[in-house]
């Protein structure tokens, strides 16, 4: 029996890890609001009104440890990663410990621990005033990136190219700060010019293995907006960031669990951006598993059971997905994919409807708010699987009605 403890990022996104952990083991769920899509995958429930509080997990998790022998409990919410490692503790149940958790959660003391190790980060700062800010971008050197210090999902992640533009950046970052559990402050931190990829790693007792690269396309300057994912099995990128990824997992302290390490490459050497303690979002584990056949959901379930992982890949292949944006915020009139779905389209999602508000971050909004969807494709080659992902995204027909005084159309992209 394991316990898994999630959000309602729903069905669209997390889908396919609930199915694939409910294959091999009884599942029982900690979750914030009633289970729909979850039932069939199910053994028993708990809804408790915010499982981020630990106190309410702690009292969720005790009540299905008295009903069943319990052999595991994992998360792949980000917000839970902290509250979720003390209920393992709690329940005598394999985990990392918290302070390992908390360290991943807070980008202040991950970027503290890669430079005790030695492992090659960015210049950052910690700052609590605007004031303070300015010092530090002036000391680190313009661009620089101020992002809240534990928050996720490039949520208040914004460059500033001039001390003129520091101002609006420092709001837009300390505003998605105030919501951070594990800290409240911004980072001012280096712009690191290069490519930016994720490596998914899987540690188990201490040892990691690198499983695969992702490499990522972002949305222009100021915000960071990922648009789109490309994992390929055959990766030669694998060999170059492979070190660093597993040296970032030893700093931090993380023993056991799946890993979403990301990185740019600056100078074509990896430089480390953060480490995730939990699967990677946006249907990157289902990147993984149609290029490589290797499940990192049912890996996390093993860990999280004190069993060894299965990480022989199966097959080598590629995969790609499309991240579904409007090109101005407003209102989705419509939007739909014309035409016959060729196999190698595996499939295209819609998470938002006709009549449903879309809110750009440079207009407030989040890639909640802003995201229509997104499609995802395969090939043999990652070239190829993003070609077709383009082709894919032709077909799409996304109608807006933008905000009252903007007057700069309608439409969608898929970048």
């Amino acid at each position: 029996m394991v316990v898994a403890a999630a959000d309602m990022e729903a069905e669209a996104y997390r889908g396919y890890c609930l199915q694939s952990v409910a294959a091999a083991y009884d599942v029982v769920l900690i979750t914030g609001e009633e289970p729909s899509w979850e039932v069939p995958y199910l053994r028993d429930c708990v809804v408790v009104p915010d499982p981020a509080d630990p106190v309410q997990l702690s009292a969720a998790g005790q009540a299905l440890a008295d009903r069943y022998d319990l052999a595991g409990v994992f998360t792949w919410t980000e917000w839970y990663l902290v509250p979720v490692a003390r209920l393992a503790r709690r329940l005598g149940l394999p985990t990392n410990a918290t302070e390992v958790m908390q360290a991943c959660r807070n980008k202040a003391v991950s970027r503290s621990l890669f430079a005790q190790h030695g492992v090659p980060s960015a210049a950052s700062v910690t700052v609590r005033t605007e004031a303070e800010a300015e010092a530090a971008a002036e000391r680190i050197g313009y661009p620089v990136v101020l992002k809240p210090a534990a928050h996720a999902a490039s949520i208040g992640v914004i460059r500033a190219d001039t001390p003129g533009q520091l101002t609006a950046a420092y709001a837009f970052a300390k505003k998605a700060a105030g919501l951070g559990q594990e800290s409240t402050s911004v980072l001012v931190e280096e712009y690191l010019d290069g490519p930016e990829v994720s490596v998914e790693c899987v540690t188990y007792r201490g040892k990691t293995t690198v499983v695969a690269v992702t490499r990522k396309t972002v949305s222009d300057p100021p915000y960071f907006e990922e648009l789109a994912h490309v994992v390929d099995a055959a990766d030669p990128l694998l060999d170059v960031v492979a070190p660093a990824a597993c040296a970032a997992i030893r700093a931090l302290g993380i023993t056991d669990g799946v890993s979403h390490v990301e990185m740019r490459l600056v100078d074509g050497q990896p430089r480390l951006v953060e480490v995730n303690g939990r699967i990677a979002g946006d249907m990157i584990g289902h990147l993984v598993h149609l290029a490589t056949g290797i499940d990192l959901p049912r890996a996390a379930a093993d860990i999280a059971c004190g069993r060894a992982p299965d990480l022989t890949p199966n097959r080598s292949s590629a995969a790609a997905i499309q991240l579904i944006y409007p090109d101005v915020s407003g209102t989705l009139r419509r939007v739909y994919f014309d035409g016959i779905c060729p196999r190698w389209l595996e499939r295209v999602h819609f998470q938002h409807q006709a009549g449903d508000p879309l809110l750009l971050p440079a207009d407030g909004g989040t890639m909640f708010t802003a995201r229509i969807g997104y499609l995802i494709t395969t090939a043999p080659t990652a070239d190829l699987a993003r070609a077709r992902a383009e082709r894919a995204a032709r077909r799409l027909h996304i109608d807006i009605a933008p905000l009252a005084g903007d007057a700069s159309g309608t439409g969608g992209r898929a970048a």
